[in-house]
């Protein structure tokens, strides 16, 4: 066998193998949340649980990812056209949509300190630690969506990503659109479990 069938076989390997392991890295990180979201619920019969409302940032962070996901959406549908220039504009939305998401998150942190809400300290409440901790913990996830997004920006940027060869886009878009389901379950979750 030659060293190019070798590599041959090793890139289609690769492409077999890449998408499950992205769905086993991302069911893990459904259970990691499902335990988190368990031991909320668990924690509300405490007799220290206090309930408050959402900050608004919360809610303008909700409607940023969303919409990210919908640029993002479209931006593979036309690199599935081959409009490349369309779909680098629409990923570079997606993009900024997210760091907006940050933004907004951060925002709704010093909404809930401003209420006297902290994560930790004397002035701390069991529910104020779960949502601000399990909301770092999603932002984290996202931090690392977003590194995604500049690697396959990078990437569609050098003309590597056509109709033909949509792998590394596909496997980010996978990933950028389970952080944004992952928050909206987050935001519903803690929207009406008080």
């Amino acid at each position: 066998m030659s060293e190019q069938n070798i590599q041959e076989e090793l890139k289609v390997a690769k492409r077999k193998s890449a998408k499950p392991m992205l769905w086993i890295a991302m069911i893990s990180m459904v259970m990691f949340f499902a335990g988190l979201t368990s031991a909320y619920v668990v924690s509300m019969n405490r007799e220290d649980w206090i309930t408050f409302d959402l900050p608004q940032a919360f809610y303008v962070s909700t409607v940023l990812i969303v919409l990210s996901s919908v640029a993002l959406f479209f931006s593979q549908k036309l690199l599935k056209k081959d409009n490349l220039q369309g779909s680098f504009i629409l990923l570079l939305l997606t993009l900024v949509l997210g760091l907006g998401f940050v933004l907004y998150q951060y925002i709704g942190f010093n909404e809930l300190k401003d209420a006297g809400l902290y994560f930790t300290g004397p002035e701390s409440t069991v529910s104020t630690s779960f949502i601000i901790g399990i909301t770092f913990m999603h932002v984290l996830h996202l931090l690392a969506g977003v590194i995604v997004l500049l690697v396959v920006i990078y990437n569609h940027f050098k003309k590597k990503y056509s109709s033909a060869d949509m792998l590394g886009f596909e496997l980010g878009a996978i990933f950028w659109h389970f952080v944004d389901v992952l928050w909206i379950y987050l935001f519903f979750f803690f929207y009406f479990i008080r």
